[in-house]
């Protein structure tokens, strides 16, 4: 079975490149001929925003909002919510820990700020509360990693969502990529599911592989999790984000930078491309 019949369409990442809070400009009107229009408009304004905020997947990060998480009494009772507090201490500790001990942040660190992206723990990587569907996501509007804090709750976890979205912020800072065109996020989710995440004990995990479809088995999982990606994240048909896959698949899973390799399951890679970073020009940590 191909992998397009398998897919499910849960994922684990990404935030949009829209700034749909952006107001468009007043106009000349007299304030007696405006007040009409614009008690109508910012009615409008609200629905399109709600409606703007589910299309471009930013209601999987309610934070970003500028909304407050309210932790429901149910869920307090059941000591599933309500230290909130705690866990974004916790969700800190872990990404200062990946920060100086994981080979593959630091390879990606070293390789944004060789790019002229150099990060701020406290600017550009920020632990919240998220929808339990997604562990992670980017936000190219104000340039900043988001941790889902009640999701990814281990420092292995941390790990992969850090370099799943370095890799967004990489290809952000290096090339003109625009997370409104479906097939410029189509890429950039192939490449970073091709580096940071698909192995093949993985792919056999999801169903994407068996013993008797091991050359498949890896393109199949990116595939997998790229379509899964662009789906949570954009209000598009099946059909349209499994198109926007393939489209740019070839060129995109082959472009392997700036880690030049795809990290196999309990292997040296990850400490060998870190120490090869260095070779080609990055100010590895």
């Amino acid at each position: 079975m191909g992998w397009l019949n398998k897919v499910e369409a849960k994922s684990q990442e990404e935030l949009p490149g829209v700034d749909f809070y952006a107001s468009p400009p007043a106009s000349a009107k007299s304030n007696e001929q405006q007040q009409q229009p614009e008690n109508k408009s910012t009615a409008e304004k609200s629905t399109e925003k709600k409606a703007n905020s589910k299309e471009w997947g930013y209601d999987l990060y309610p934070e970003r909002r500028g909304e407050e998480f309210k932790p429901k009494w149910s869920r307090i009772f059941l000591g599933l919510e309500g230290h909130e507090n705690i866990d974004k201490v916790k969700c800190e500790r872990n990404v200062y820990w990946c920060v100086k001990n994981s080979p593959l942040v630091k390879l990606m660190m070293g390789a944004l700020k060789s790019s002229g992206c150099p990060i701020d723990l406290r600017r550009h990587i920020s632990c919240e509360v998220c929808d339990s569907s997604v562990t992670g996501g980017y936000d190219p509007v104000l340039n900043q990693i988001v941790v889902c804090q009640n999701m990814a709750r281990k420092e292995g976890m941390v790990q992969g969502v850090l370099t799943h979205e370095m890799i967004h912020m990489f290809d952000y800072c290096n090339n003109d990529l625009d997370f409104r065109n479906i097939d410029h996020l189509a890429c950039t989710e192939i490449r970073a599911a091709n580096l940071a995440h698909c192995s093949f004990l993985s792919a056999m995990m999801q169903g994407d592989a068996s013993m008797f479809n091991i050359k498949q088995s890896h393109q199949n999982c990116v595939k997998s999790k790229a379509l899964a990606s662009v789906l949570a994240v954009r209000n598009v048909t099946r059909k349209e984000a499994i198109e926007a896959v393939e489209r740019v698949f070839p060129k995109c899973y082959n472009d392997l930078e700036p880690i030049g390799r795809r990290i196999r399951r309990n292997s040296p890679d990850q400490h060998r491309a870190y120490m090869e970073g260095p070779m080609y020009g990055y100010d590895v940590y």
